[in-house]
């Protein structure tokens, strides 16, 4: 499952099959753009999409009630603003690269913190540092 705003991604196939299987996208991409992809998608909202929206067709029509959502900080930031994040699990390592995303990004600047509340810690031999945080 992939979100396509703009319906501007390329799929290619891997293993002989063709990925995703499910594209999220705006109202603003093209009914023929996303039958031309020969998958299910789904599309909600006018310029951006509506992500509630969204979660509520996927539990509708695809039965779907739980997901992990492993994006940027722009999507992550996406899911956190609209109240439907409910855990936060993050898998720490050095990694010292410039230029990597941060965890979540997008959210206004003028918006209030989220409320968060450490719920587990652990660490491996390695020097990685497993946080979780629910969402409160």
């Amino acid at each position: 499952m992939v979100v396509d705003t703009k319906g501007t991604l390329q799929w290619g196939t891997e293993n002989g099959n063709n990925f995703p299987h499910l594209i999220i996208t705006s109202e603003q991409v093209t009914k023929d753009y996303l039958d031309r992809q020969n998958i299910s998608w789904i599309a909600t909202g006018k310029d951006q999409i509506d992500l509630a929206k969204a979660m509520e067709i996927l539990a509708d029509e695809f039965n779907i009630d739980r997901l992990a959502i492993v994006g940027g900080g722009k999507i992550n930031g996406g899911f956190l603003e609209a109240g439907l994040v409910d855990e936060i699990s993050i898998l720490i390592g050095a990694d010292g690269r410039t230029g990597q995303p941060s965890l979540f990004d997008g959210r206004p600047e003028s918006g209030r913190p989220i409320a968060l509340q450490l719920k587990d810690v652990e660490s491996y031999e390695d020097g990685a540092v497993w946080l979780r945080y629910l969402v409160k």
